[in-house]
């Protein structure tokens, strides 16, 4: 359980990162919803959190600036004193054989995708090397891993939160915080069912289904627990054996 324990997570209106936000709210966790453009869709999260009886507050933030992500961890760690738990989800895709891809559809999905996960975690590694406690997830891609052709910037993006996972887990394990990356395969949001869910793509996995967005958010719960405490860098799959 995550009783008294705030959670800080980015993209948290919608999708994924929605689902994470009433699992860890559910487990006892207060909740710091990030989010860049929809403020009532965010509001919504925050409301529904609340009625498990935990505090929980929206913030506006475009991850990819560095700026702004410093001002939102000022602001959380105000309003909750602290926060043990940060959920790096927030992210975009470009689709595009390279061919067609412009330098700014690349540019724009590694600042939010990549470069998003750098600046929250800068802006929280002096809290959580103080506190000698975290935990940190960084929800990646199987693109990440296996790549995958139209997705050249989202699987570059991907691969280097694995990176990143890794070396951040290595520089702060001496501070008792762990950090880990979980990399879905394709999960039913808003945002695919209307292209992903077909025979032809389901047919691929395994599982013969797409994942789910709780599913996520039940695995992100438990990287976050204190049952947990002994697992650092790894990335884990959950993707119905798409990439075996």
């Amino acid at each position: 359980m995550l009783n008294g324990k705030t959670a800080v997570i980015t993209g948290a209106s919608r999708g994924i990162g929605a689902a994470i936000a009433r699992k860890l709210a559910e487990c006892g966790a207060n909740i710091a919803v990030i989010y860049n453009g929809n403020k009532e869709k965010a509001n919504a999260i925050v409301a529904e959190a609340e009625t498990k009886g935990v505090k929980a507050m929206a913030y506006q933030c475009n991850v990819a600036n560095f700026e702004e992500c410093s001002a939102a961890i000022k602001k959380i760690t105000e309003d909750f004193g602290k926060f043990e738990i940060l959920i790096n989800n927030a992210g975009i895709n470009k689709d595009m054989l390279m061919l067609q891809m412009k330098e700014a559809d690349f540019d724009d999905v590694l600042d939010i995708n990549l470069k998003g996960a750098f600046n929250m975690i800068k802006h929280s590694y002096r809290q959580f090397m103080k506190q000698r406690y975290g935990k940190i997830v960084n929800i990646t891609s199987v693109a990440g891993i296996m790549g995958n052709a139209g997705q050249t910037n989202y699987a570059a993006s991907k691969a280097g939160m694995i990176g990143l996972t890794k070396s951040v887990a290595k520089e702060l394990a001496g501070r008792n915080v762990c950090c880990n990356a979980i990399a879905p395969g394709f999960v039913e949001t808003d945002m695919t069912e209307a292209f992903l869910n077909r025979p032809e793509i389901t047919d691929t996995i395994p599982l013969k289904r797409m994942g789910r967005p709780e599913e996520i958010a039940s695995l992100a719960a438990f990287l976050a627990d204190d049952v947990s405490d002994y697992i650092t860098g790894e990335v884990i799959r959950i993707d119905g054996g798409l990439a075996m």
